[in-house]
């Protein structure tokens, strides 16, 4: 459908407000958790992740721990 990542707004069944992200590959590799109630809100929350997934980290279970290691050779 398309080569650059979105996020796509729907209403659920439950007439709320929802995303997706989708990959460039067009899968969807993330949902909104929660509906909202207001457009807006969902937008607002688009916004959010979009600000704070630039400045996020990864953090793991001890076998993500060791894997990370291993795959540094450490």
């Amino acid at each position: 459908m398309t080569s650059i990542p979105y996020f796509y707004i729907f209403k659920d069944h439950a007439n709320e407000w929802r995303w997706r992200f989708n990959a460039s590959n067009d899968e969807v590799i993330a949902t909104s958790s929660r509906g909202y109630h207001k457009f807006e809100d969902c937008e607002q929350a688009i916004k959010l992740l979009s600000v704070d997934a630039k400045r996020s980290v990864t953090i793991g279970d001890r076998s993500y721990v060791s894997h990370s290691d291993s795959s540094l050779g450490l």
